[in-house]
């Protein structure tokens, strides 16, 4: 085995190599997230150009093989020879990495293609690809095969229109699945459509003989998008507040409307793309609502001189807000593209907000002060909230612990090696801490279903027992004081009966976690534990199937005949204490779902939470109805 390491050892790749060679670099992963991600780039070179005010109509289709179509009606990629290169400048699109029209050569004002890796990094990943340009009355061509030029861009026939189509397969040798999902590429687009005022979107499915089509295309941009995800929740006011300007070269939109729940959601973006991590923009923003209500509640002595300023969270409960940004020269931490850096940003945003908050506040005084009798209810619960965390906090100084009487904590004391089950109810607590490595395993039984946070304010979570059981065995805290770093296990695993009761447990905890710890799922640390649903014995033989598929396998296996006896398990009760370890908390044999969520769908996740959890039975309906084609082992 040779260690050489010399001159010859350091590999250059050459051209689009390096993507094909460390694909995660440039779309983030090669799982489903990153194969999406192919269409978003091309999409999103389309939208440049309606940005720019050249196309008003994108059309996405979903072929019956999985490759992707794209067609725009923009101007089309150009086709003359790019001058430094001496090939056609389509061709340097498609296969140079960094080279596109947004870096200052006036083709773009504003673009979400930073990087100007989008079309050749898919092009890169993808098996073929060809791309037809209609531009001057003629049709141009060019494929592509793994990144590589197959012929020279030819002219092949008269073009009626205008505009680019791209059509691309995702490579299997890169992927670990190639199949599309419509739901995903579903909501993107919407996203898109609404932060792009008057652009059609229409995306189409046509692998099964059913084709699915969705046209997108709205009139009122942002404003819609707030209708949109406050659709299912009652809105304190009738009219959306929306705020429009540009200052310092920054063009800066904002829309915004309160509803009744407790729950801030707030959405940033620029050049349409999404800022999970908020920036510049999201703090100009906050920063501008905080001083304006302030200046409005205590102008109308809605605060009294002695009272104390409303926080930005008190202002911020219940409210739903887009803030989207256009400018020229993005700045972004990292190629993610999570968090926006450009300073002139914040002075931006705070100043047309700031504004045209005061105005429409000043014309709008019934739902002025709508808005500052919710902030000031906020304001009266975070204060009994804080004194709660206070006496929280003086109870376990005094009694020297911080642990609740029914954890049974484990001996190990590094988070990394930790592992803390939730479990229903006293009956199953006690078969898991029998069960347990005490070494590693910590159990933390329930009783009962723990409160609906999305229907509570923090000052009513924080007196239910099992949220206190939980926060207190996590060690981290919760909303503004949470702590990732003194979290006490680095596994936090849901173990509920694999019945309805149980699903709806879950579902309970992760909208706590959700709303007031997500980033315990941002970081993979919950799971959802995998009871299996059937005992199978035979003779000797014991066999556990964790789905009516598996028990069908383990049936055909053992040969199917009377002498099979068949235990449907309703409860983890119902398991002794060796069936529990062996079937679900032994770590070599146990199977976990770890819970995950993509921050950059967060929107559709929030509309999701509110749907299922939220006051509106309506929705619910509508949810079930919908989806209940999908439902597996439910319990009649």
């Amino acid at each position: 085995m040779s260690n050489e390491y010399g001159a010859d050892q350091i590999q250059v790749l050459e051209g689009l190599e390096a993507v094909r060679k460390r694909p995660g670099m440039y779309i983030g992963s090669t799982s489903s997230k990153g194969l999406h991600h192919l269409v978003y780039e091309i999409v999103d070179n389309a939208v440049d150009e309606a940005l720019a005010g050249y196309c008003d109509t994108i059309e996405v289709t979903i072929n019956p093989d999985n490759s992707i179509t794209v067609i725009d009606n923009g101007r089309g990629i150009p086709v003359g020879i790019n001058q430094k290169k001496g090939i056609p400048a389509v061709e340097v699109v498609f296969t140079i990495l960094h080279a596109g029209g947004k870096f200052g050569g006036g083709g773009y004002k504003v673009s979400g293609g930073l990087h100007g890796v989008g079309a050749s990094v898919v092009n890169a990943l993808s098996e073929w690809l060809e791309v037809e340009i209609c531009v001057d009355g003629k049709k141009h061509f060019q494929r592509y095969e793994r990144g590589k030029v197959m012929n020279p861009l030819k002219e092949i026939g008269e073009a009626d229109c205008r505009g680019t189509k791209v059509t691309f397969l995702p490579d299997k040798d890169i992927f670990e699945d190639t199949v599309y999902d419509y739901d995903i590429l579903k909501q993107r687009l919407r996203e898109m459509a609404f932060l792009t005022k008057n652009l059609k979107i229409i995306l189409r499915d046509i692998r099964e003989e059913e084709i699915k089509e969705r046209e997108f295309h709205y009139a009122g941009g942002i404003k819609e998008y707030v209708e949109y995800l406050n659709r299912h929740k009652d809105s304190l006011y009738q009219d959306i507040i929306y705020c429009e300007g540009q200052r310092d070269n920054v063009f800066v939109e904002v829309a915004m409307q309160h509803n009744s729940t407790y729950s801030e959601s707030c959405y940033s973006f620029v050049n349409n793309i999404t800022t999970p991590e908020g920036g510049t923009h999201l703090a100009g923003f906050k920063n501008a609502i905080t001083k304006t209500f302030n200046d409005y509640a205590r102008s109308l002595k809605f605060l009294k001189d002695n009272e104390a300023n409303l926080s930005g969270e008190d202002i911020r409960e219940g409210l739903t807000a887009i803030i989207s940004i256009k400018i020229p020269e993005p700045q972004f931490e990292g190629q993610t593209k999570q968090k926006l850096g450009n300073s002139e940003a914040r002075g931006a945003v705070d100043s047309v907000v700031s504004e045209q908050l005061t105005y429409f506040l000043e014309q709008n005084p019934a739902v002025a002060k709508v808005i500052c009798e919710k902030s000031i209810m906020a304001q009266r619960a975070r204060d009994a909230a804080r004194k709660a965390r206070d006496l929280t906090r003086r109870k376990t100084a005094l009694e020297g612990t911080s642990l609740p009487g029914k954890l049974a904590d484990c001996s190990e004391k590094d988070p990394a090696k930790s592992e803390i089950y939730i479990v229903e109810g006293d009956s199953a607590g006690g078969s898991a801490k029998t069960a347990r490595s005490r070494a590693t395993q910590a159990i933390l039984p329930l009783r009962g279903k723990i409160l609906n946070v999305e229907k509570s304010r923090l000052d009513k979570i924080l007196v239910n027992n099992e949220i206190k059981a939980m926060i207190t065995a996590f060690g981290t805290g919760i909303s503004d004081d949470f702590d990732i770093s003194k979290l006490r296990y680095h596994k936090i695993i849901i173990m509920t009966d694999a019945d309805v009761d149980g699903a709806h447990i879950s579902t309970l905890l992760l909208t706590f976690f959700y709303r007031f710890m997500p980033e315990l799922i941002k970081q993979g640390y919950v799971y959802l534990a995998q009871p299996p649903l059937y005992k199978v014995e035979k003779s000797k033989t014991v066999r556990y199937a964790y789905s009516d598929d598996e028990l069908n396998k383990i049936l055909t296996e053992l040969g199917r005949d009377g002498n099979n006896k068949i235990q449907r398990y309703k409860g983890l009760g119902e398991m002794d204490a060796e069936q529990l370890w062996e079937t679900t908390m032994d770590p070599e044999r146990r199977v976990l779902l770890r819970v995950t969520m993509d921050e950059e769908e967060s929107s559709e996740i929030d509309v999701t939470f509110t749907t299922l959890m939220g006051d509106k039975v309506e929705p619910r309906r509508e949810f079930i109805e919908l989806n209940a084609k999908y439902v597996k082992n439910l319990d009649i």
